[in-house]
């Protein structure tokens, strides 16, 4: 009767699908082309909706190979003995059947109690269809399933106590989040659902779940999660795991970067049975967990690896960088200096162009050479820095100027220089000084040839009475004390300067 139940309940759940288990119909359809999507899910709930396990039989049954997640043929009943999981060979299965009636005694008492067990699961069942017709089950929605877990634990330790007062470590968090857990701590997950309708359940807790070597062994190789299928949490995992209507743990582990279910103990179990069949199934799928570690490293590695090439490629960027930085200074550097350089040699070109064009212009301006015998003729004999001697016949009544615009006049004179009287030593003329609020700077400076020389005579002051001052006069070589043949020397200022 239990069997009946169990297999009403497993059809009626298989009504309503869930949003992975679409997922999983259309992906299946995909890779094998079936066009009935009522096969593709007849074919996924007979190998318990593990799309690789169909997809793998479907293929082998198109190329004639013969079917290599079929069933096999079911083990004798008693004792009880390790089978494949019938869906998939990768899941292990332990289940512990309920013992039959031995004797007269027993089948008596068996067949005595028969009806009123039919009547009750009958009248449960009927009583269950007529709520369902009228509002939809509770554990359905799911609102609070850290609620029912913690709810859960809380009722177990207080229903039966641990021996020693020791109880398994039961997860506190949901079922998502102990997956997750797992997943990253790459540990073994233990799934208890707890059916509080079954006979077995309250012996199977009692006596295995609070055994102090099973508890010792599950905290220390397991993630222990644990919920009661009453609560909406439990009942939507156990629909997802297709977990039997009696006491049953599953043990997942991280599979192909997925967690899967590995191993599946079901029934009663003794305390030594649970720890010997959990410890076989660990011990085969041991490699899973080590497999994904050493992955696991060597994506560290190479993540560190990665890090340490673009902590390289990064240091050397910056030196490339700083080593451009400096070779464009370098050359902003060099052409702000080849641009002054430029400029200093046009600015000294034009410079020596006007000094050119005003050495012409003075040469112009010269006044006439008179004759030798003239009675007014001063012989001026002047003598360069260079070693160049010129000689010229003024008029007494010549200004120093001319003098010094002969000398300008000149190719080989300096640009600036002063004439200087040997006996007794004092200046004739010398290149005119900077005024008090000078003009703006023109190709010839203040202290250019281009402007008139100053005597060495200084000018009589104004007088008070008049309002300006009269024009600067300059002394005629008659005035300046010189006689009739003079040697003169040029004495080079820019040299000095």
């Amino acid at each position: 009767m239990q069997d009946a139940d169990r297999a009403a309940g497993e059809e009626e759940a298989e009504g309503a699908l869930t949003p992975e288990q679409t997922e999983k119909l259309l992906q299946f359809q995909d890779l094998t082309g079936m066009e009935s999507m009522e096969q593709c899910r007849r074919t996924l709930q007979q190998h318990q909706w593990n799309i690789e396990a169909a997809v793998q039989d479907r293929l082998n049954e198109q190329e004639g190979v013969p079917r290599v997640f079929d069933p096999p043929p079911p083990p004798p009943r008693p004792p009880p003995t390790p089978q494949t999981h019938p869906a998939d060979p990768r899941v292990y299965s332990y289940v512990v059947r309920a013992s039959t009636p031995r004797g007269f005694l027993g089948w008596g008492c068996y067949l005595l109690v028969l009806p009123f067990r039919f009547t009750y699961h009958t009248l449960l069942g009927l009583c269950r269809f007529a709520v369902r017709l009228w509002r939809a089950d509770p554990r359905l929605r799911v609102s609070d399933p850290l609620g029912d877990v913690t709810s859960f634990i809380v009722a177990f330790r207080e229903q039966f106590p641990g021996d020693q007062g020791r109880y398994p470590a039961f997860y506190q968090g949901s079922y998502s989040q102990a997956l997750s857990d797992a997943k990253t701590e790459l540990r073994f997950l233990l799934v208890y659902l707890h059916v509080e309708q079954h006979p077995d359940t309250n012996n199977f807790c009692r006596e295995t779940l609070c055994n102090v070597e099973v508890v010792d062994f599950i905290n220390a190789r397991t993630i222990f999660w644990a919920c009661s299928t009453s609560r909406p949490e439990g009942y939507r995992v156990s629909q997802a795991l297709r977990a039997p209507s009696c006491p049953s743990l599953s043990l997942l582990v991280l599979r192909s970067q997925r967690m899967a279910v590995v191993g599946r103990l079901e029934g009663a179990l003794a305390p030594s049975a649970l720890r010997a069949q959990l410890g076989l199934v660990m011990e085969r799928n041991q490699h899973h967990l080590d497999r994904e570690h050493q992955q696991r490293e060597e994506r560290s590695e190479t993540q560190a690896l990665r890090l340490q090439q673009d902590e390289a490629y990064l240091v050397s960027l910056r030196a490339d960088q700083e080593k451009e930085r400096l070779r464009r200074e370098r050359r902003d550097a060099e052409e702000r200096e080849s641009q002054r350089r430029d400029a200093d040699v046009e600015r000294e070109s034009q410079r020596r162009q006007e000094v050119a064009r005003e050495r012409q212009r003075r040469a112009l301006l010269m006044p006439e050479e008179p004759p030798a015998g003239h009675p007014g003729a001063i012989t001026a004999v002047l003598k360069l820095p260079d070693g160049t001697r010129l000689s010229r016949r003024f008029l007494d009544t010549h200004t120093t100027q001319a003098v010094y615009d002969f000398v300008f006049s000149h190719h080989g004179a300096p640009e600036v220089f002063q004439i200087v009287c040997n006996f007794p030593r004092r200046v004739l003329c010398s290149p005119p000084q900077p005024s008090a609020s000078p003009a703006p700077a023109s190709p010839a400076s203040p202290a250019s040839p281009a402007s008139p020389p100053q005597p060495s005579a200084s000018p009589a002051p104004a007088s008070p009475a008049s309002p300006a001052s009269p024009p600067h006069r300059f002394p005629t070589l008659k005035e300046a004390g010189l006689g009739r043949s003079e040697v003169l020397f040029v004495q080079d200022l820019g040299e000095d300067e």
